[in-house]
């Protein structure tokens, strides 16, 4: 009987292994064709043995199922299906080599981003950079929280440190793989405490805030409730904005003024100097929580014994914002916060002349039966307790893990904090603004408070009819950069009445006094164009901007302040 004649009538119920021979031998009887009733064909159907291992018995006897040959019985008739043996491919050399070669072009795309220099990988920020660069190099940086950085600081900055994730504190990380930035930031630790000579007995220090800004919300979010009440310097007065300020009509600028209240202090209108008198009455009558001392543009020393006084009566924590002195305190050329507050903040890029970022000392250990009442939540062990509150703000409150590149950079900044040299360098800072002012002052200019004690100066232009907006663009264009500054009776900071400039960055780049006064000239002169094309075209800053194209006093000026600038090199670069 031919095979096709035979499927077509009836389909085969093979298992899934005995298909795969075409060579299948069947005898069937074909006398159930003359049947009168027809066999209804039956669909054909394919069944997956189970290859389980299990023994298999037929008439009593076991057997085997792995056997080449099957037989089946299909209606009857008897089946013999050969199975098709298992073999191995044979190996082609040239698809494994192509393989190989697929894989290494693979694997040298994905590595290929990780080389490229900078101007390869992105030639338009890099050319920007350049044109940044060369701006520093041609100008007169006068913004007193400015300064330069050294060459050791930047490799820091832009090393592989910035690969790691480091959350938490060093030997206490959410992450494995932090031995090694465990050790930095200890060291980073010990060289704070030793730059500023402190007892790591008695104080504590946290590295990891990313600002000033940030640390102080840190010190307000780790001891304080919502709502608690601060108190710090005005900002027209020179206080910072992170202690707390209102806009004149009540908008609240800051986090600290929204998240809990403030309120300010002030400078006595007709000197300059912090009134001391009437902080003490307004602290006894509001009760802060904390009070602040410290600012970002008061020129003059801090009396902390007396806020100390102030904050032992009212029953509030002292701390102390020394983001701009910091580097006089620990060069020992100003007054030290240490002796007498609870609590240190600071930046650590400005005076300092390390990485932008923020620092937090604390007091820690038995509470000196000489301070006052400190804020303690009802602790009464007689120990402070700001560490574990404040290192928690930081994280897991309000930050997440640290930037290891900058804690490295600060450590390096520390060490070199606490050199001879680093002393020399914050004293001809402040010889230098001395110089400044003096030649100022010579030149019939008004300085707040009539000088200064520490890097910076406010020159208050009210009296020549400027504004601090409208000089400091003059001054921009003259590639001179300072910045405008509200002083105590301005309605605010939108149009504010002065400038500040500080000289540590300048003295970065090797100015000395007789650079300075050179400075000033600059200074003046610029001042004396603002007040002609003012007088031409107005106060308007529309109006005033017009102004001050192709004008060509400006660009005399500015060719005199490149000339100037390029004697100084810049810190960090060979060029």
């Amino acid at each position: 009987m031919d095979l096709s004649k035979a499927q077509s009538g009836f389909s085969l119920g093979f298992t899934k292994n005995s298909i795969a021979d075409e060579s299948i031998s069947l005898q069937i009887d074909t006398s159930f064709r003359s049947s009168s009733n027809p066999v209804r064909p039956i669909p054909l159907q394919f069944f997956e043995e189970k290859e389980d291992g299990a023994p298999r018995f037929e008439n009593g006897e076991q057997k085997d199922h792995n056997n080449e040959d099957e037989e089946l019985w299909i209606l009857g008739q008897s089946m013999c299906v050969k199975r098709q043996r298992d073999s191995k491919p044979v190996p082609n050399p040239c698809i494994r080599l192509a393989a190989e070669h697929s894989l290494q072009q693979r694997r040298a795309a994905v590595r290929s981003w990780g080389n490229q220099r900078l101007e390869e990988a992105d030639p338009e920020v890099g050319e920007i950079m350049k044109m940044e660069k060369q701006r520093q190099v041609l100008g007169i940086e006068l913004i007193a929280s400015e300064n330069f950085v050294c060459r050791a600081v930047m490799e820091a900055l832009g090393s592989h440190l910035t690969n790691k994730y480091s959350e938490g504190m060093p030997g206490a990380r959410y992450y494995t793989g932090n031995q090694f930035i465990d050790i930095i930031e200890t060291l980073c630790h010990e060289r704070a405490l030793a730059a500023f000579s402190l007892d790591s007995e008695k104080w504590g220090v946290n590295v990891q805030p990313y600002s000033c800004t940030s640390a102080n919300f840190a010190v307000y979010t780790g001891l304080l409730l919502p709502g608690d009440r601060i108190m710090g310097l005005d900002s027209p007065s020179g206080g910072h904005m992170s202690h707390g300020w209102y806009m004149p009509g009540g908008k609240k600028v800051s986090a600290a003024s929204i998240f809990f209240e403030s309120f300010p202090y002030r400078v006595n209108p007709q000197t300059g100097y912090i009134d001391y008198d009437k902080l003490e009455e307004k602290a006894l009558d509001y009760l802060p929580k904390i009070l602040i001392c410290g600012g970002s543009s008061y020129p003059r020393e801090w009396d902390y014994a007396r806020f100390r006084q102030i904050a032992d009566r009212c029953g509030a924590v002292l701390m102390c914002d020394m983001a701009h002195i910091s580097g006089l305190v620990a060069a020992q050329e100003s007054a030290s916060p240490f002796d007498y507050c609870d609590i240190v903040t600071s930046t650590t890029h400005k005076s300092l002349r390390g990485p932008r970022g923020g620092i937090i000392f604390y007091r820690r250990g038995a509470k000196s039966k000489k301070q006052g009442t400190c804020l303690s939540n009802g602790d009464s062990s007689g120990q402070y307790d700001f560490e574990e509150k404040i290192n928690f703000a930081v994280f897991p409150s309000l930050q997440g893990g640290p930037h290891n590149n900058h804690i490295a950079a600060l450590a390096i900044t520390l060490k070199q904090v606490a050199t001879p040299e680093y002393k020399a360098y914050m004293q001809q800072v402040k010889k230098n603004a001395q110089a400044l002012a003096s030649a100022l002052l010579r030149r019939k200019c008004k300085l707040v408070t009539g000088g200064t004690d520490n890097h910076l100066l406010l020159w208050d232009l009210t009296s020549l009819g400027l504004t601090g907006k409208c000089y400091e663009k003059v001054c921009e264009m003259c590639h001179i950069t300072l910045n405008k500054t509200a002083i105590f009776g301005d309605s605010g900071a939108i149009s504010p009445g002065g400038v500040r400039i500080g000289t540590p960055a300048m003295t970065s780049r090797g100015c000395l006094e007789s650079d300075f006064e050179t400075i000033a000239y600059f200074l003046y002169r610029a001042a004396q164009i603002t007040s002609a094309v003012q007088r031409d075209h107005g106060k308007l800053q529309k109006e005033f901007l017009k102004g001050l194209h192709s004008n060509k006093d400006i660009i005399d000026l500015r060719n005199r302040v490149e000339a100037f600038a390029v004697q100084f090199a810049m810190p960090g670069f060979d060029d």
